[in-house]
């Protein structure tokens, strides 16, 4: 009951980090908010660590180093799909397989066993993650291969972190995380060191290389993002009473520059937190596959916090995956 009580808060808070994200994005290159967040996240969680405690050991150092790498793997794979196309099938199926891969390991190779109520969580969970995961008013159109394969590698990189969070030692506590925060910021701040310097080099100033460009979508270290708005683009900031950004518009037309410093900052930290519950969550004697499945119900977070603060409108399909997700977690929690 309580990991999977732990798992399910820690899916809703990842979907609240993505929609910090996006919004910075929004005034922000995408690249750099991902890079600020993962500072921040990793500011906080060594800050934190004194009293979340961790033995720092060799081989907790390397699991918390590969789960970096393959976030920034699913980064990469996350952008590709994007320019490939269509999100309103690559998203659900991105979001699929970051929770069928761990679930399978966990069931398959760690050789867990659930309770039928546990297998019918996990059933709806799949579904849940699918619906709440589309992207409503998209044209759906038939994928390439390469798009596919692009979605399925994001995915797997996904679910790879919390496999490999999960054979981290008991007494690691947040030593993985701290790691893991730290691969991020050198790989996704050298890349866009990188690629403003190159901008520079062409004419633009720091502030226009630093500025958004394209499709507001900020993967949070973990390799997540939000999705549901990544077909916005970034406009100026008009009056309006938005709770979360005092400038910005209440359909989120993007917050001004120093407010989208604090708001990726701020992802970063959100970030950190759902990946702390995670490792709770496992820690607390939850299965991976249990874990994986309620990990997996991100989109929610970043569903229902845009109708709370942009007051965006839940289509139907949308609401019943939601109900579904309540429906598998209350399940799995019996598992």
């Amino acid at each position: 009951m309580l990991a999977a009580s732990l798992a399910f808060l820690g899916a809703l808070v990842y979907g609240s980090a993505d929609f910090l994200g996006g919004l910075a994005a929004r005034r922000l290159r995408p690249l750099l908010v991902t890079s600020v967040a993962a500072v921040s996240g990793l500011l906080v969680l060594t800050l934190a660590s004194p009293l979340l405690g961790g033995v720092w050991r060799v081989e907790d150092v390397l699991w918390g180093a590969a789960s970096g790498l393959t976030g920034a793997i699913a980064i990469g794979l996350l952008y590709a799909c994007l320019a490939l196309g269509p999100m309103s099938v690559l998203s659900p199926v991105t979001a699929v397989v970051s929770a069928v891969a761990p679930m399978l390991w966990g069931l398959l190779v760690d050789g867990e066993r659930l309770g039928a109520a546990g297998y019918a969580g996990l059933a709806l969970a799949v579904v849940a993650i699918v619906l709440v995961a589309f992207l409503p008013g998209e044209r759906i159109t038939r994928p390439s291969l390469r798009g596919l394969l692009m979605a399925v590698g994001s995915g797997l990189a996904i679910g790879a972190f919390l496999i490999l969070i999960d054979r981290t030692g008991e007494d690691s506590g947040v030593v993985p995380l701290i790691v893991n925060r730290g691969v991020a910021a050198i790989i996704t701040g050298a890349i866009t060191l990188a690629l403003v310097i190159a901008a520079v080099r062409r004419g633009r100033t720091v502030r226009a290389a630093l500025s958004a460009t394209g499709m507001p979508v900020a993967p949070t270290p973990s390799g997540r993002a939000d999705l549901e708005h990544a077909g916005d683009r970034p406009t100026a900031p008009t009056a309006s009473a938005a709770t979360l950004t005092a400038d910005s518009t209440a359909a989120g037309d993007g917050a001004p520059w120093g407010r989208a410093w604090a708001l990726a900052a701020l992802c970063g930290v959100v970030d950190a937190t759902a990946n702390v519950l995670l490792v709770l969550a496992l820690r607390s004697g939850g299965d991976l596959a249990v874990v994986s499945a309620l990990t997996a119900l991100y989109p929610a977070g970043t569903v229902l916090l845009a109708a709370v603060v942009l007051r965006e409108h839940i289509a139907r399909i949308q609401w019943a995956g939601l109900a579904l997700a309540l429906a598998a977690g209350a399940l799995l929690a019996l598992a």
